[in-house]
């Protein structure tokens, strides 16, 4: 028996070819995404249906699929058209994108089912309001703290298997932290769930992208819009140390952007006067955002 409100509306979903009401959509139990984490996911922002390069979320999702040898169901293109008329069955506006395919259903067992099995993709798909950071965020910034990373090193994959980050975020909010920023062997790696970059004496430090961090698409546009706007940037491995004597922190994500954190280990970011409070590269930064996302276009089926 239903135990939804009769007045509140439910969102519309994709799943496996058809849309219909959230409340409606039911899978397998023996989905290998349910049952072994077996999926990929993608979460993209769109802002009056423009997508935030949507295109790149695709091709990521891609990468993914190829990484855990599955085969993906839709072209880009199909998928946009999925997606298009996903927004506006749920009447618009901003909103994000959340995307999920797991290799579907079959008997319960370590290996994966071989291309003769038959066993096709599971395809969820749904459309929410964008949670964008209030604007107390931006101004004030938040905390965090230091964590080791140990999760597993195939970081650059968008599993849904995400136990790992769960963890660690619940570890960093146990010890005061809204986020986590996290080093494995003395450097900087990400957060648990968005990239972190610094400024270190002017210039942006970034984490170079390989199997220890998840090459975020919001964290790739923020290095194209740094180096556009003339702002110093190096892609390099970053120590602890420098992280700890960092005159700005920040988290980058497709829904939050860019966020100052300006406590770390209970400790003031930065120095002098500045110190726990958003920096002036991050105020560039965010600017650069603002522009960037007030010139998307709105993404065609057929691209």
């Amino acid at each position: 028996m239903s135990t939804t409100p009769q007045n509140l509306c439910l969102p519309i979903v994709f799943l496996n070819g058809k849309t219909m009401p959230i409340e409606d959509a039911k899978i397998s139990p023996l989905d290998r995404g349910f049952i072994f984490g077996d999926g990929v996911y993608e979460v993209i922002p769109y802002y009056d249906g423009r997508g935030l390069r949507a295109r790149e979320h695709l091709l990521r999702l891609q990468q993914s699929m190829d990484a855990l040898y599955m085969t993906n169901p839709y072209s880009i293109a199909e998928w946009h058209a999925i997606i298009n008329d996903v927004i506006e069955q749920n009447g618009g506006g901003n909103i994000v994108v959340y995307i999920q395919v797991t290799r579907g259903v079959a008997k319960r067992d370590f290996s994966p089912p071989s291309a003769s099995a038959g066993v096709t993709p599971t395809v969820f798909l749904m459309a929410n309001p964008l949670p964008t950071p209030k604007p107390e965020i931006y101004a004030n910034g938040i905390s965090a703290v230091s964590i080791d990373d140990n999760r597993w090193l195939r970081c650059q994959i968008k599993s849904t298997a995400l136990l790992g980050a769960v963890l660690l975020k619940h570890e960093s909010q146990l010890d005061g932290g809204d986020e986590a920023v996290m080093f494995r062997d003395g450097y900087l790696t990400e957060s648990t769930a968005s990239n972190i970059a610094i400024v270190k004496n002017g210039v942006i430090l970034c984490p170079p992208i390989d199997n220890l961090l998840l090459g975020g698409i919001t964290y790739v546009l923020m290095m194209e819009l740094a180096k556009n706007a003339g702002l110093a940037l190096e892609v390099r491995r970053v120590m602890r140390r420098e992280v700890t004597t960092a005159d700005e922190i920040w988290i980058l994500s497709s829904t939050k952007e860019v966020v100052p954190i300006v406590k770390l280990d209970g400790k003031p970011v930065g120095h002098g006067a500045k110190a726990g409070l958003p920096g002036e590269k991050f105020k560039q930064m965010l600017q650069l955002f603002q522009d960037y996302k007030r010139d998307l276009p709105i993404v065609q089926p057929t691209e």
